[in-house]
């Protein structure tokens, strides 16, 4: 997750026509601590039942895994990475590609 903070301004041209939300099986009380004292500038959302895990099909019954969507304005899923790796620097080129088409701008988060 540090990697998303860290390349915020880049991977989502800053937050402008992009709303990162991360999604974990974690109490909202753990999630709002830890992205609060991290400094993220992005939406957490507590899946205590897993529900939305597994409405996207990313939920083994405990766990949601590390998968990755970019859902452009139509609510259309336009690009999905299962897994994320976020070790691996070309997932992060990757995805500041698939924000840009989704979004309309270019990878240096100007419009086209």
């Amino acid at each position: 997750m540090e990697a998303y903070r860290d390349q915020y301004a880049k991977l989502f041209n800053n937050g402008k026509s992009v709303v990162v939300m991360a999604i974990s099986v974690d109490p909202d009380t753990t999630l709002a601590s830890w992205a609060r004292d991290s400094g993220f500038p992005v939406l957490f959302v507590s899946d205590v039942g897993g529900m939305i895990g597994k409405a996207y099909g990313v939920n083994d019954g405990k766990l949601d895994a590390r998968v990755l969507f970019v859902i452009g304005p139509d609510g259309k899923i336009t690009y999905r990475a299962n897994p994320f790796r976020e070790l691996v620097g070309q997932a992060y080129d990757d995805l500041a590609s698939a924000v840009a088409k989704t979004t309309g701008t270019d990878t240096h988060g100007t419009n086209d």
